[in-house]
């Protein structure tokens, strides 16, 4: 199982890449369907952290959470 999780690296690498060109758009859409990713990344970020004990990562990745759901309310009231 932890070969598994070790390898969370690489889609959360690629979906904070894909986010990150999302969330950089002008088309509320797209800038919405970037925190969401964001937010999925976060997660894996989180799960690989937590068997690595990278515990500093977790903290970040979970602020990091909490910015991406404000961007998603602020996104939605625009």
């Amino acid at each position: 199982m932890p070969d598994i999780i070790e390898l969370l690296q690489w889609p959360a690498m690629a979906a904070s890449l894909l986010a990150a060109w999302l969330v950089g758009s002008r088309a509320a859409a797209r800038r919405f369907a970037g925190f969401w990713v964001f937010l999925f990344s976060n997660g894996l970020w989180v799960c690989w952290g937590w068997q690595d004990g990278a515990w500093a990562l977790i903290i970040l990745n979970a602020c990091l959470a909490l910015t991406n759901v404000r961007g998603i309310v602020k996104n939605e009231r625009s």
